[in-house]
């Protein structure tokens, strides 16, 4: 068994998998809205022996049997500025 592998058009490394290439019957019309424009990226396994990249083999499996697809969104954006007052807070501590 397959499934297909989306990206948005109009939202970066923003992926759709679906289990049958081109069936977008199991998606709610508001999300494939606001996906806008998609591309064909890839058919692949549907039980891939390794994680995709961002995506857990477990993730996959539980969203397709829970609602026949599965997001990927991209990762959050880093907070360097966060990141920056933690180390000079843990440097003064030192």
């Amino acid at each position: 068994m397959f499934c297909a592998v989306y990206k948005s058009l109009k939202k970066q490394q923003t992926y759709l998998y679906i289990e049958k290439k081109d069936d977008f019957t199991k998606v709610p019309s508001s999300l494939l809205d606001l996906m806008g424009a998609k591309e064909l990226v890839m058919v692949v396994p549907k039980r891939p022996t390794k994680d995709f990249a961002r995506v857990e083999i477990t993730a996959l499996e539980k969203a397709f049997a829970e609602q026949g697809y599965y997001l990927q969104l991209p990762p959050p954006p880093e907070n360097y500025l966060k990141q920056h007052l933690a180390a000079q807070a843990k440097a003064k501590q030192q």
